[in-house]
């Protein structure tokens, strides 16, 4: 039998095979490392944003109200942060870390109803009046629940809701019957 010939490959083509394998294999290795460093920023980011960004808010006055006893007698006056919008009405006192004993919320709503207010994303307990279209306090809610899904409702119809530092009622004798009086700012 005879045997089949080697042929031998010219070492220019050896080295020209060999540098092709060398250009692929750093080719190989370059997307190896792209990929690994785009894995990298991904995990990374994943990691340091799996939290959304909490906006937190300041008081804003934007008018004053005055809380009196059923006969016109004045209480105290506190200034006013009013939310008449439904965004505002949504985001409410959410994401204040503190607010003064001389602050609160007014929420005006364009008809009376039954109303029912929770304390999500809320830091600070409240006080909760809900009160009707005559100015009457019908319902308070004390030291409510922070962090709360907790549903806080009227008792009757009610327009407005002002919200104030937990605690505020008791100390200035706010009482179902008691009425508020405003003055807005907002422009």
């Amino acid at each position: 039998m005879a045997q089949k010939k080697r042929r031998k490959t010219s070492p220019a083509k050896e080295t020209k095979s060999k540098n092709k394998f060398k250009l692929n294999a750093s080719k190989v290795v370059t997307i190896i490392v792209l990929i690994a460093v785009a894995v990298f920023f991904i995990v990374n980011n994943f990691i340091t944003n799996n939290e959304p960004e909490v906006k937190y808010y300041n008081f804003k006055k934007e008018g004053e109200l005055t809380f009196t006893d059923s006969l016109g007698t004045t209480k105290i006056k506190i200034d006013l942060e009013i939310a008449d919008n439904e965004y505002e009405r949504q985001l409410g006192l959410m994401n204040r870390k503190s607010m003064e004993e001389n602050q609160g919320m007014l929420f005006i709503f364009q008809y009376e109803r039954m109303q029912s207010f929770w304390m999500r994303n809320t830091l600070i307990p409240l006080d909760m009046m809900f009160v009707n279209k005559d100015n009457k306090i019908i319902t308070i809610h004390k030291n409510t629940k922070t962090l709360s899904a907790q549903s806080y409702p009227s008792t009757g119809p009610a327009k407005y809701v002002v919200e104030v530092i937990g605690g505020f009622t008791d100390k200035y004798k706010i009482e179902v019957g008691d009425k508020i009086f405003w003055m807005g700012i907002k422009l």
